[in-house]
């Protein structure tokens, strides 16, 4: 027979271990591709900061979990998933009929479409572009975007960049008179210069959402949250928090959806 201090000591060991695994399974574990500005990344202090981060945090906590944070390259955060090494991918991950054949998805929060940037005192719609030169990143979506509409436009070059740097430089001197590309990317650059202004939205249906393995009841839950922050308008204050504006209403940053 076990002595009363054996019995004990089983019975603290048991006790520890199960507040141990409640410890564990309240703590959601999330991928995301870090450096991925302005969703995820890390700041000066090395802390992870960004749209996604904040948003992930705050459903976490309305269910009563932590997030332990994984830094997976995109591509893996799908098998991860999956495979349940994580509960939730974020890294601005398009909703796309053949994703979703394999993964569930909660409402999205954003509508990540293209583009119209110029400076100040420029063409201030897509309309004014005409016989003028418009830039692109080299084979994005905007690229095709343009190339598809460039007799409609009526621009008189499209001008392709490797990225988005070289593009401004451009765009500030005058070498070109607007530059299309991700609305994400292009509000987060220009909140803090005045000189340039995001001018059109470009409809192309892309939304981003949190991704989990398929079927998770995890997902419903979180859709559910989701719904709460947009009528709070917490989701649309980090739009303003992270790109300097308001979202559009229309948008579903603000709307709320079914889930897909």
């Amino acid at each position: 027979m076990l002595s009363n201090k054996v019995k004990s000591f089983v019975a603290a060991v048991t006790l520890a271990g199960g507040l141990a695994a409640a410890a564990q399974a309240d703590t959601l574990q999330v991928g995301a591709n870090i450096g991925n500005v302005p969703w995820e990344f890390q700041d000066e202090t090395g802390a992870n900061v960004g749209f996604e981060v904040d948003l992930v945090n705050e459903v976490a906590s309305r269910l009563g979990h932590d997030v332990e944070i994984n830094n997976i390259p995109f591509n893996g955060l799908f098998s991860a998933v999956q495979s349940g090494r994580i509960d939730i991918a974020i890294s601005s991950i398009t909703i796309t009929e053949e994703r979703l054949k394999s993964v569930t998805f909660a409402q999205p929060y954003y509508d990540s479409d293209q583009s119209l940037t110029t400076v100040e005192g420029g063409p201030t719609s897509l309309a004014e572009m005409k016989g003028k030169v418009v830039g692109v990143d080299t084979g994005s979506t905007g690229d095709m975007w343009a190339s598809q509409r460039e007799a409609e436009i009526g621009v008189t070059e499209i001008r392709r960049y490797e990225g988005l740097a070289p593009a401004m430089l451009d765009l500030a001197a005058g070498r070109i008179e607007g530059y299309i590309s991700d609305i994400p990317a292009l509000l987060y650059y220009v909140k803090d210069k005045p000189n340039l202004k995001v001018v059109a939205r470009l409809e192309t249906g892309e939304r981003y959402s949190m991704m989990f393995k398929k079927d998770s009841e995890l997902a419903s839950q979180v859709n559910g949250v989701l719904t709460e922050l947009k009528q709070e308008g917490f989701i649309a204050g980090l739009h303003e928090k992270w790109f300097g504006a308001a979202p559009e209403e229309t948008t579903s940053t603000v709307a709320v959806m079914e889930m897909p």
